[in-house]
């Protein structure tokens, strides 16, 4: 029995979010013998984006314009995939678990009167053909394997903890089909304009390089050496909820059990104590460095590498070292 799995592709400005290749990645890890991936792709003017995402291992690539769609919008995202929920029947929907991934996932699972998993970091096949989807619980400190009873499947995927997919390697591309969404006038709600206060910096969830300022940023100027670094390496800027607290930045870069959950390659805590609140957020980095000045400050525990030092002159002479041997 042939099984159809779709992806629902997120995208920013202009640009296929990398999550959405990890969701690729991950539905390939269900998938076996003539089953099919099926791509969904929405939003306005997507000519270029269906275009890339065609060169990927899909079978489809399934695009839905409409002005309502141009920026992300629950319910017209859930109106504007009904139709093709109904014609597909999926046996199983992936999403990233990002804001909007987290938003949409559980008003599909209800549409499809499907079981849901999110946040999922792994997938298991069992010697007799079960699928196992691992995901991290209580704040990272035990580990859950799960599966499902039936289909429809809902789930959703952790960044940066499934390769990306590749593209074809003979250069084919699947067949695009088009359909046009609700208009704005039929929805309840309309999404007139986004406004992002961290516009053009990459996201954290999906950042690579993650430098951290805590309370031991002092202010908001703190955080000004942590972005020089954070630029040179084409990392993004995180803090802990005491920064956030201590109105040193905004909340929407917070890193913890109540902020986002990371997992870079390369992690680096200034002034960061290590609050297990915080390392519940950040604590599956592959690589920790923490700079305090506290030799006893918790982070240290955790901590990969650790300088015990003033994070006002350690990152400094960090940016100077790493300026000369990018250079």
């Amino acid at each position: 029995m042939r099984n159809t799995y779709l992806i629902v592709a997120e995208h920013r400005d202009g640009k296929l979010r990398r999550v959405t290749l990890e969701a690729l990645r991950a539905a390939a890890a269900c998938a076996a013998g003539e089953d099919e991936i099926h791509a969904a792709l929405l939003g306005e003017g997507l000519d270029d984006l269906a275009a890339e995402l065609a060169a990927y291992p899909v079978a489809q690539v399934h695009v839905i314009e409409s002005e309502s769609l141009r920026n992300y919008n629950p319910e017209a995202y859930v109106q504007a995939l009904a139709p093709l929920l109904a014609s597909l029947r999926p046996d199983g929907l992936f999403l990233g678990h990002t804001a909007a991934g987290r938003d949409l996932a559980p008003a599909l699972a209800a549409r499809l009167s499907a079981g849901q998993i999110s946040d999922v970091t792994g997938i298991e096949r069992e010697d007799d053909g079960r699928i196992v989807f691992v995901r991290p619980i209580y704040a990272g400190k035990a580990i859950e394997r799960r599966v499902f009873g039936s289909a429809p499947r809902v789930v959703t995927v952790r960044p940066n903890n499934f390769l990306a997919a590749e593209p074809r390697e003979d250069g084919t591309a699947a067949p695009i089909a088009r359909s046009a969404a609700a208009s704005a006038s039929e929805l309840r709600t309309v999404v007139r304009d986004v406004v992002r206060k961290t516009a053009g910096r990459i996201d954290l969830a999906e950042a690579k390089i993650v430098i951290s300022g805590g309370r031991g940023v002092k202010s908001a100027e703190g955080f000004r050496p942590l972005e020089e670094l954070a630029e040179l390496l084409g990392g993004a800027v995180g803090a802990s909820r005491g920064a956030c607290d201590a109105g040193y930045c905004d909340y929407g870069l917070q890193i913890g059990q109540t902020g986002k959950v990371v997992t870079p390659e390369i992690y680096i805590a200034c002034g960061i104590s290590g609050a297990i609140q915080h390392l519940a957020g950040m604590s599956g980095s592959r690589i920790i460095v923490a700079i305090n000045k506290d030799p006893e400050a918790p982070i240290f525990q955790l901590a990969d590498y650790g300088i015990v030092g003033d994070l006002f002159e350690v990152v400094p002479l960090l940016t100077q070292e790493f300026r000369k041997a990018l250079a």
